[in-house]
């Protein structure tokens, strides 16, 4: 009998009680009937996805959550965004990413403000053209700048060097960025080159006609997420499966290349909660139709909407989840004899603090052949099951019956 697994992993979804939900989580206040459905069936229960001594990134989350070692695979972030953009790392460069950011004015590059550490949700298309300017103006022999999606990009520099300690931008919104610049004299040369960033983006044209039509501009490059080539297993040999990716985010479709994994297009999906939610469905159903036992979609918009702090869209991102992918998932698996579904966040974005932590995160494991006394699908019940996996190594094996 083939079985099917679907992953659908709600990024950042987890979070604390919130006083404007009426002291409920988003997870709780959402109306999900789908997910709530399935976890009166499944096991529940609560992963540290994020190790000790492990920033509590995406990056670190989701290898962990597939049952890749971050200890031993990878050094940052960047990598792996770039090998969804093609780029092939020699073992003397390293991948930083490159966000486009909009910064307050000052009188120096250290007062100035994190405002939006995505560039006033810039387009791909504005972006890849202030992309070929910074290109135009500090590309040289050893550093490259690549378009990746929206304010998501990527720098490339040979003989660069790790352990810059770069703060994400999506760390600091609202603060002065002074005090979050780093003091690594290795840093300083990226330092001198995003404040140098600001003359050139700031009288582009591409900035000017959105400040005319009163939007953000992306008004500084930020570097961050340093890291050499990765090693990953091929997801064939590791697991036995054929596996695919569905996902907006250079960094997830980057894990899937390298991993082996085939990487589904999707027309529309952004990362945000305006993305094509119905196509990532599709998508996943026409993976698994197309002979792959295994499909792992990626959905970017609880945590973008965590780190806004945006309540209302956090909890709306939710439901477009459930009714826009996992309804019509479910339907479409019903042709199968044997199915599995793991739902789950990578990482916690509480609202509250608009950034990661590296906190346990609630999972629901379903199978078509069993039943099970569950309960809703939350944070809190999860929790109280008291079923607890401290290596997250351990998860997708368990979840595949590996």
């Amino acid at each position: 009998m083939q079985t099917k697994f679907v992953v659908l992993l709600c990024d950042g979804m987890a979070d604390l009680p919130v006083k404007e939900l009426g002291y409920k989580t988003p997870m709780q206040a959402a109306h999900k009937p789908n997910m709530d459905n399935l976890a009166q069936n499944a096991v529940l229960g609560m992963c540290k996805t994020v190790a000790d001594g492990l920033k509590p990134g995406s990056d670190v989350a989701n290898l962990a959550v597939l049952g890749y070692d971050p200890k031993t695979c990878y050094s940052g972030r960047s990598p792996l965004e770039a090998a969804n953009l093609g780029i092939t790392l020699t073992d003397s460069q390293i991948a930083m990413r490159c966000n486009l950011v909009t910064l307050s004015d000052a009188p120096s590059y250290a007062e100035r403000t994190m405002v939006d550490y995505c560039g006033g949700d810039i387009s791909t298309q504005e972006a890849d053209q202030l992309i070929h300017a910074l290109e135009q103006a500090f590309g040289n022999e050893t550093r490259h700048f690549y378009t990746g999606v929206q304010y998501r990009h990527c720098l490339v520099v040979e003989n660069g060097h790790l352990g810059l300690n770069l703060t994400p931008p999506h760390d600091i919104s609202g603060r002065v960025i002074g005090e979050y610049l780093s003091d690594c004299p290795d840093a300083a040369p990226f330092i001198q080159l995003m404040e140098q960033s600001v003359a050139v983006l700031e009288k582009h044209p591409v900035n000017q006609a959105r400040k005319a039509a009163g939007k953000r501009p992306a008004n500084s490059a930020w570097f961050w997420g340093e890291g050499k080539r990765p090693n990953l297993a091929l997801f064939s040999e590791k697991y036995g499966l054929k596996g695919s990716v569905v996902s907006a985010v250079d960094l997830i479709r980057g894990i899937g290349r390298l991993a082996g994994m085939r990487v589904a297009q999707v027309d529309g999906a952004t990362g945000y909660i305006d993305t094509n939610f119905a196509g990532k469905a599709q998508a996943a159903l026409q993976e698994l139709q197309q002979g792959q036992d295994f499909v792992y979609i990626h959905v970017e918009a609880p945590d973008e909407c965590g780190h806004r702090g945006e309540i209302q869209n956090k909890v709306r991102a939710i439901e477009l989840i459930d009714q826009q992918i996992l309804g019509p998932v479910l339907e479409g698996l019903r042709q199968y004899d044997h199915y599995k579904i793991l739902i789950m966040p990578d990482h916690p974005t509480p609202l509250s603090i608009r950034t990661h932590t590296a906190d346990p995160v609630p999972f629901m494991i379903y199978d078509s052949k069993q039943f099970r006394d569950g309960a809703a699908f939350s944070e809190e019940n999860a929790s109280a099951t008291g079923n607890y996996i401290e290596n997250s190594l351990e998860l997708m094996p368990l979840f595949l019956n590996k």
